[in-house]
């Protein structure tokens, strides 16, 4: 959100900025099969603390390049914050299956979503306020940025220290019957391998997996490139280019507690997910035509209702997906969407700046418009086949695998946590 500020500052190009943020999406896609591994098998805690300290090690090494020229070491320390991201990201849908019952399951995966928003709005809402454009004063800005850098590196550190005090692994007995029959089966019946195969082989999951990637990939590019599209038409508004930015975020946090509430309570996973994902191609139209119109407060309401539908989108893939792919981990499963996400997130984030530099802004956005709507077709295709569901309500009876546990679970106690979840 502040793409000319840096630009300036370390004396590079706007593409070069634009690394600061696609440096997450391109760590992402090496790495999330190892991450997701690890979450499988060393469980929730060890991969949260793993990613909070990285978060933390990235924040303080960004400390050290406030000064023109610093270019690559400030790189270098957002790599380090995008190898943390990887362990982070996956965790919502698993959290949300380990901790809550089958009523609760979506709305929590919502609000454990709803964190990584709420870090995305801050990110607007801040920096443009700690962070002023300064061209003719390099000094100024570099101690503004050290405000910035400093105060990131301290919250992530009481992050970390936090996480290292109150998380736990899982509760004493299963939240839900799925849980129940999961922990039952031995660790040793676990292949993460296997888990690959049977979720390439789901392909209701592989459209998922593709159209997931559109939609957050298209989220991606307009949070990364709205600075740039924004001053095209207003000059010098990069201030209201975050709170624009914010009010994006903010409305899409609503969004998605009230897509959880909704999932919840109808369990309509097909049907949600194919209407906010109509909704957010029509909110894409209407924020691409009304862009150049002059008027600020038209972008802040267009902003807003298209980031209500986009991030509201976010838990829907995450609880659709573990649905149809259940007993696969899901850990798995939400790593494997945001790989794609991340993908996508690159090539969108390259061709729409291509296009938004050489021709406008507009070009830009159809041109994520083109495939949002093929990704609403993709939507129409998936066969809804609610597995956890079903074994929660008692309809079938899967030959499930077990993900690994902290401990192996005994016979007695299995017959105990069984009907505890019944």
């Amino acid at each position: 959100i502040l793409s000319n500020v840096f630009a300036g500052f370390y004396g590079v190009t706007f593409p070069q900025i634009d690394w600061l943020s696609m440096v997450y999406m391109v760590a992402y896609v090496p790495l999330i099969l190892p991450a997701t591994w690890l979450l499988d098998a060393r469980g929730l805690r060890l991969t949260a603390l793993l990613g909070a300290g990285l978060n933390a090690l990235g924040a303080w090494l960004k400390c050290g390049s406030l000064a023109p020229g610093r270019y690559p070491l400030t790189l270098a320390a957002q790599a380090v914050c995008a190898v943390a991201q990887v362990f982070i990201l996956g965790l919502p849908s698993r959290i949300a299956s380990v901790w809550f019952g089958p009523t609760e399951v979506s709305t929590a995966c919502a609000v454990a979503v709803l964190g990584n928003q709420l870090g995305t709005a801050i990110g607007f809402l801040l920096p443009p306020v700690l962070v002023p454009n300064t061209p003719n004063d390099i000094d100024l800005m570099a101690h503004n940025i050290g405000i910035m850098f400093y105060g990131t590196a301290i919250v992530s550190t009481l992050l970390f220290f936090l996480t290292g005090v109150v998380f736990e692994e899982k509760p004493k007995y299963p939240p839900s019957h799925s849980q129940a029959v999961l922990q039952t089966k031995p660790p040793e019946d676990y292949s993460y391998k296997q888990s690959i195969i049977n979720l390439f082989r789901n392909i209701p999951f592989i459209l998922l997996l593709i159209s997931y990637g559109i939609m957050t990939g298209a989220f991606y590019s307009v949070s990364t490139l709205l600075n740039q599209m924004i001053v095209t038409h207003y000059e010098g508004e990069e201030v209201n280019a975050g709170r624009i930015g914010l009010t994006l975020v903010v409305a899409g946090m609503v969004g998605s507690i009230i897509c959880g509430l909704w999932l919840d309570y109808t369990k309509t996973y097909k049907q949600t997910t194919l209407i906010v994902y109509i909704l957010s191609f029509i909110g894409l139209l209407v924020f691409t035509f009304t862009l150049d119109l002059g008027y600020l407060i038209v972008v802040f309401v267009t902003g807003g209702v298209l980031g209500f539908f986009m991030t509201g989108y976010l838990p829907l893939g995450f609880e659709f997906a573990v649905e149809i792919t259940y007993p696969e981990s899901e850990g798995t499963s939400s790593g494997l969407l945001n790989a794609s996400a991340q993908i996508f997130g690159i090539v969108f984030t390259l061709v729409q700046g291509k296009l938004t530099t050489d021709y406008s802004p507009r070009a830009g956005n159809i041109f994520l418009c083109a495939w949002i709507f093929v990704g609403i077709i993709l939507t129409a295709l998936i066969k809804s086949d609610l597995r956890r569901h079903n074994v929660n309500s008692g309809i079938m009876n899967l030959d499930v695998k077990a993900v690994p546990v902290d401990s192996p679970v005994e016979p007695e106690r299995a017959a105990l946590k069984i009907q505890s979840a019944l």
